[in-house]
């Protein structure tokens, strides 16, 4: 009786390549994919975000009467802190704003960066998980500790605002912004400038931190020579890059085509840069402009 040779059970060499190929085209195909939902989900919770702020600036002006100032630019132990400061009990961050408050009283803040507990401390709620430098504290070309933010209130356009909600010492009302709630913007999206000199979350606008609310359209800041290479504005809305200390200059995002906007009236829009022609009646809380919001 004759007995068969055993079989042998496996891949040939080129068998192995054919499935090495297909699994290098599939994995092609998914990396995209699962890129893009991710950019999407950053996109989503940064907007989940900004509604956050939205409605705790409601809050604050519920308890208060006004919203809270851009900065607070004359008097009292709050000299220079911003309205992100001012939103933290309603963001539940009370013990925070508390050390705030005791800083505030012991250490007025000055042109010298104070030793501030708030000044190096990160807030994830005024961080966006598209630009991961917003959730850690960084040194400055100074060495001062900061901790930044990329949600900057919209004080107006023009190259002083005034007219829009956040500035210094502003105390506007919800009443006061004759143009519209949903037709008006509260803040919107500028990440940090690339060497952390601007974009503190706390302390808005005193030369040692530069600006946390800057309007659409803003002129370079003349005493600091990192801006010598900067044109001297206006700016447009456009999009930006992380290594262009420019681009402080102009609300940018670092989501895909534009970047998120929170509204007067609580809402949160994603706005493409074609949408750059709007952006000044936007920005002013009273201007008796007519413009809408294309979906």
């Amino acid at each position: 009786m004759q007995i068969s040779p055993r079989r042998r059970i496996g891949f040939t060499l080129s068998e192995m390549l054919v499935v090495i190929a297909i699994l290098a085209i599939l994995l092609g195909l998914l990396l995209p994919a699962v890129q893009k939902v991710r950019t999407a989900a950053a996109r989503t919770l940064c907007q989940n975000k900004m509604k956050q702020l939205a409605l705790a600036a409601h809050s604050y002006e519920g308890a208060t009467g006004v919203l809270p100032p851009g900065n607070t630019d004359i008097g009292g132990i709050f000299v220079s802190l911003s309205w992100h400061a001012r939103l933290l009990p309603y963001l539940k961050q009370i013990s925070l704003w508390y050390q705030v408050v005791e800083d505030c009283t012991n250490f007025p803040i000055t042109y010298i960066a104070p030793p501030h507990v708030g000044l190096r401390t990160p807030v994830s709620d005024y961080a966006c998980p598209g630009d991961p430098r917003q959730s850690k504290a960084h040194r400055t070309r100074q060495g001062i500790l900061v901790a930044v933010t990329g949600y900057l209130g919209v004080a107006g356009h023009g190259t002083d605002p005034t007219n829009g909600v956040f500035y210094d010492g502003s105390n506007v009302r919800m009443i006061d912004i004759s143009d519209g709630t949903s037709n008006t913007l509260l803040a919107g999206e500028r990440p940090p400038s690339p060497d952390f000199f601007y974009g503190w979350w706390y302390s808005a606008s005193s030369p040692v931190t530069g600006g946390a609310h800057f309007g659409v359209n803003s002129k370079r800041y003349a005493y600091d020579s990192s801006f010598s290479n900067c044109a001297p504005g206006p700016y447009a809305y456009v999009s930006g890059n992380v290594d262009n200390i420019c681009d402080v200059f102009h609300f940018w995002s670092l989501h895909h085509g534009g970047a998120n906007f929170a509204l007067a009236d609580g809402s949160v829009r994603f706005l493409s840069y074609s949408a750059a022609a709007i952006m000044p009646a936007l920005a002013t809380r009273a201007g008796g402009e007519v413009v809408a919001i294309a979906d």
